[in-house]
């Protein structure tokens, strides 16, 4: 799948807790290499551009960073093999709000760079902002699809995924 340009980011992160976050990014790169390719070190400087507290943490171990950071360097190891599309498994998971915010901003960024993006996310507001489609999946069945900006305005999903609805029925019942 590497190979083939293909990358995902797995719901757990998957890091190799004592070993330090740049060691951690420099595996991600491991296919390239054996292709030889020997752009790690760009690679590297791109990855800490995008995120540059895990430059500042370079030497310190996956497993004591905070869960923001460690997503970090999860998706920095990704994009340490330069995929077309890089799959995202609940990014924000157990994060908190402005870490949210500040992994898809990357989110963003990466899509203006040309990666694909293929996200699996809970957060439907925050999927919703990034998203150009989506699919609303509930007990393993698609119950919606469409453009994000439409599902985004969609009264059902605004009811039931964005949390507006509630408010308005309260209104209604006062």
């Amino acid at each position: 799948m590497v190979r083939r340009g293909m990358n995902l980011v797995p719901e757990k992160r998957e890091l190799f807790a004592e070993m330090p976050v740049e060691d951690n990014l420099i595996l991600g790169a491991f296919q390239r290499h054996r292709q030889g390719y020997r752009d790690h070190d760009r690679n590297l400087r791109e990855v800490f551009a995008l995120f540059p507290r895990l430059e500042e943490r370079r030497k310190q171990r996956a497993g004591t960073l905070s869960g923001g950071e460690r997503q970090m360097v999860a998706i920095g190891r990704a994009l340490m093999a330069q995929p077309t599309l890089l799959m995202l498994d609940e990014p924000s998971l157990g994060l908190a709000p402005l870490v949210v915010r500040e992994i898809f901003r990357i989110i963003v960024e990466l899509r203006k760079r040309g990666v694909s993006i293929l996200l699996v996310e809970q957060n439907a507001r925050a999927a919703l902002q990034v998203a150009d489609y989506a699919y609303v999946i509930e007990t393993g069945s698609i119950v919606m699809e469409g453009r994000a900006e439409n599902l985004r305005n969609d009264p059902r999903v605004i009811e039931a995924y964005l949390g507006l609805g509630l408010g308005q029925h309260q209104d209604k019942l006062a």
